[in-house]
Parts: C-alpha cells; structure tokens; sequence
C-alpha cells in the first residue's frame, strides 16, 4: 500500500497545472505539449488576446491564434484515479515556497520553490519556469547555481550587472562596466581568475589550520597522558602514605600494648611483693595477741611460786620483722610513665608538625607559571596608606619615588616615615601576583596591617619586625628580611618579580619570573591574620608596579 501510494504521490506531480499548482482540472493540452487546466490556460491567453499572440507559460513557445487547446481524455481520466487516493493536495503544498526557501521569481500569487537560480539573468526560477532555460538555445548559456536566497547581492546596483570581476585594488567585487568606468586604472582580474588565487592561499591555510589541529592534538594527548601521569601518581601516593601511616599507628598501638603489659607486670610484682609484707606482718600480729593474752593470764595468777616459774618462758618475745625492708613510697607510683609518655607524645607532635610542613609543599608546590596564575589576584594601592613622597598612576597600581612631598590627606593610616605604602586587598587563601620594578632599593613585601604607621622606628619598616617579611631588591645585591634578620639572595634579580603565598599553609614564595620560574626565597610560618601586599623605596626615580595579570 505504501508503495503504491508514493508511486500515485509522484504521478499527481506529474499532473500538476503549472499555474495553479493544483491537479489538472478539464486538463487541455496545447500545440507545444504542456497541459494545463482549461480556465487556467483561458485566463492565461485571455491576458495576451490584446497582442493575437499566445505563449506557453512553460517553454515559451508562441502560437497563433488559430490554434485551439484541446482536452485531453486520458489526462482527465488519471487525474480522477489521483482524485480517489486523496492525495491531489500533497503535491501542491510540497512544492510552495515557505519562509525559509528561495521562492520562484516568475509564480504570480503563491511562489513556489525556486529549483536553480540564474547568474545571467539573474532571478530564480521553480522547475516549471527553469525549462526555458533548457528548450532555447540562448538560455542554455546562462549559468545556472543552486538557488541563491540574496541573488540581488550579485548584481552591481550601479549598472545592474552580474559582479563578475573583482578589483584588487578596493578588494571588493564589482560588474564589467564597474571596471571600465568607476575602477578604471585598477588592477582588476575576473572573480574567477581571484578565486582561483585566493583558493591556492585557501589551501594553503587549510594545510596550515589542519597542521595546528594535528599539534593540538598531539598537546592535548601529551596532557591526557600527564593527566594519567598525575592520576597514577597520585594513586600510587596515597597508597603508600596510607600503608606508612597505618605502619605508623600498628607501630603506635604495639608500644602502646608493650607499655600497658610492663605496666601491668611491674604492678603484679609490686602487689605480690606489698602482700608477701602484709602477710609476715599479719602473722607477727596474731603471735603479738596470742603473747599479750599469755602475760594478761599470768598477772592475774596470785600464786607468786607458778607466776616465777612461768614468767622466763612468756615474756621471752620473737624477733620483729624489719620494717625498713619495706618500701613506702609517695602516692606517685607510675606517674612517671605518664610523664614519659607525655613527653613522647610532645617530641610526636612536634616531629609531625615540621614533616608535615615538607609533605605539605610537596603535594601543593606549584612548579610553573602557568600553574601560578590561576591564583593570580588583582592588586591596587590603598592612596591612604602612602608616603607623601611616593606618586601614584595607573589606576593605582604604579608607585614612583620623588623628591617633592605630595599634598596627601592626613589619614591615621598613612606612612610618616618609611617610603612606603600597602595594597587595598587583603590576602587570604592561595594568592599569586607579580611586581614589575625598576631603579634602586626597592621592597617587594608582605604585612599584616596593623604595622606601625608613624615614626621612624623598626615597628614600622617592612622585614624589621614580626609583622612583615620582604624581599629587598636592587641592581647589586638583593636580600630577604624578617624581623630584622636578613638572608642573602644570591645572582641578579630580574625587572619582574612573582610572589606566591598559600595563607592557610603559612608558605610564602618569591619567583624570578623569566622564561622559567626560579625560586628566589621561601618561608614557612603560620599566619595569624590576613596579610597585605606592600611595596617601600629607598631611592629617588625608583618604581614599583603591580602586573595586570591575564
């Protein structure tokens, strides 16, 4: 059934007026062969009567008007089998433009879908209209395109004519009268001729394009690859750290149970050794009684001969147990053990606190740039901290020394002494930025913001206390500095400084930032309060500026 409808679908196509678009009615067929609905084609030729000349709306063929169109039997006949299958409107619908098509330019009222669009003319045209350009001979010369929705955008609006040249000298298209006329002089060459040029340069960025591709290809498996790298040994990391710390704890619970039984045994000896005294004692006590219930007895005998007689054999005592053998010590029998394990636990701690420092850089280190700045952070200058001889530019993130004192509001924040100033953000978490600086003397620092403010004394200078840690940059030599202690920087330092700060690690970097990141200085501390960036300067004409960081 399925087939036979399609094969009645594409025949009701083929009985399609094409001025109506709908199936033939009283179908009549002219001297050239195309039929048409009878009113149809009346109308049609009624339109040119005025002229006694008829043209097929399909080929263009012209008659006279003494040829008559004729019905056509078998047409009528198919048409009303089609008729029955309920299809005859589906054909017509199919074939109309919609919003999104290339509508025929020759349909009158409802457009249908242009088939091909001509360059030559130029129009678009459904495939009733197109066969002219297949039956006459001069049309076949035209160029024919997939429909063109924007056909008009060929054609010069100027001369109203196909754009077939192009002008190198506009870099624009233009028609042949546009390079005789308005382009005259310029170097002009067919579009063709260009597209040929620019489709070898076309190829040529292809080859280039798909050259990138393959190398990005190969980055992207070489990171896959490290990102398995990473994986595996990161599996394999935690694995042994877990069979080491578990290791550690049975290694924990053995002497844990090592101390316990030397506990328990050394109370065992200890009891029985207080009890074998308890017993001797208990003993000696029991004779004592016995003894004392004797002599009570002989000093109540009145007879004075047997009280002689029997005095010599009870009065003689037993010899004492030496009481210095036993061993009374203070209530404080194993606290010593406690003291011991205490100490232990402490020595633990502290040994598991620097280890874990180093575990601790060595899982978070970052080791390139690239990797830094996606901790990069966005550091401006707070006006009310700076020395009236320090100028500020560039949306406040430039810093120069002068000689000059500025005119600066009083503000109890500000720096009286020291050549310095601090950042508006403060800095918690993972914090990377990068100084650019030049001249002499200047310092990249790091402060807690309750730094001495006013005076001239160490409280205030950044590297000189407890509060602040700096680096110390000049073209001779350069040095770290923390609480008035300083550590030499050996080789030159570059324009461009990195630092690096992971707070709640208490780790604090500083980077030469060159073509590779090379470690200048690292602290490892614990930071009690959120920190500010902070820049200071020794000398005339120095300058500091924090990087815009992409």
């Amino acid at each position: 059934m399925e087939q036979k409808a399609d094969k009645l679908d594409k025949e009701s196509f083929t009985l399609l007026c094409s001025i109506c678009l709908d199936l033939l009615k009283d179908p009549v067929t002219i001297p050239c062969g195309h039929s048409y609905c009878m009113n149809c084609i009346k109308t049609h030729f009624g339109e040119e009567d005025q002229r006694k000349i008829y043209r097929c709306p399909q080929c263009g063929q012209i008659f006279t008007p003494k040829h008559v169109s004729k019905k056509n039997t078998t047409l009528a006949a198919l048409v009303e089998q089609v008729k029955k299958t309920g299809l005859q409107a589906a054909p017509a619908d199919h074939w109309y433009a919609g919003p999104e098509d290339v509508a025929c330019d020759v349909c009158t009222g409802r457009k249908r879908k242009a088939f091909m669009s001509c360059l030559t003319c130029p129009a678009s045209y459904c495939k009733n209209h197109l066969q002219h350009h297949y039956d006459t001979p001069p049309l076949k010369k035209h160029k024919l395109v997939e429909p063109f929705k924007k056909l008009q955008k060929k054609i010069c609006s100027h001369h109203d004519g196909v754009m077939k040249m192009f002008c190198r000298t506009d870099q624009q298209i233009i028609c042949y009268l546009c390079s005789v006329k308005d382009h005259k002089g310029h170097d002009t060459v067919p579009a063709k001729a260009e597209r040929t040029e620019r489709q070898r340069e076309l190829e040529v960025s292809r080859l280039n394009i798909q050259q990138r591709i393959q190398d990005r290809e190969k980055d992207v498996k070489l990171l896959q690859q490290e990102v398995e790298a990473v994986s595996r040994s990161a599996d394999k990391a935690v694995e042994d750290s877990e069979k080491i710390f578990t290791e550690l704890i049975c290694l924990l619970q053995k002497r844990s149970s090592d101390a316990k039984q030397q506990i328990r045994s050394q109370q065992e000896t200890e009891v029985s050794r207080v009890k074998e005294f308890q017993e001797k004692l208990q003993q000696e006590i029991t004779e004592l009684k016995r003894k004392d219930a004797e002599l009570k007895q002989l000093s109540h005998t009145e007879d004075h001969c047997q009280f002689l007689q029997n005095y010599p054999s009870l009065s003689q005592l037993s010899e004492p147990t030496d009481s210095s053998s036993i061993n009374i010590r203070p209530r404080r029998y194993f606290e010593d053990v406690t003291a011991a394990v205490s100490e232990l636990r402490d020595k633990l701690q502290d040994i598991l606190k620097e280890e874990w420092t180093k575990i601790s850089l060595a899982v978070t280190e970052v080791k390139t740039r690239a990797g830094f700045l996606k901790y990069s952070r966005e550091i401006t200058v707070d006006p009310n901290t700076a020395h009236t001889l320090l100028v500020l530019s560039n949306s406040d993130r430039k810093v120069k020394r002068t000689r000059k004192h500025l005119s600066y509001t009083p503000h109890p924040d500000r720096f009286t002494h020291w050549r310095q100033v601090l950042s508006k953000e403060s800095l918690t978490g993972r914090c990377y930025w990068e100084v650019e600086w030049s001249g002499e003397g200047v310092d990249i620092a790091v402060t807690y913001y309750d730094i001495g403010r006013a005076g001239g004394t160490s409280d205030c200078l950044f590297g000189r206390n407890v509060k602040s840690w700096m680096l110390y940059c000049d073209t001779t030599s350069s040095s770290f500095w923390f609480n008035n202690v300083f550590t030499r920087v050996s080789g030159a330092l570059p324009s461009r400084i990195g630092v690096y700060l992971d707070h709640s690690a208490g780790i604090l970097c500083f980077y030469s930032v060159t073509e590779t990141m090379t470690l200048l200085h690292r602290v490892q501390t614990t930071f009690t309060q959120p920190l500010y960036a902070g820049l200071g300067f020794d000398h005339f004409g120095a300058t500091a500026e924090y990087c815009k960081l992409k």
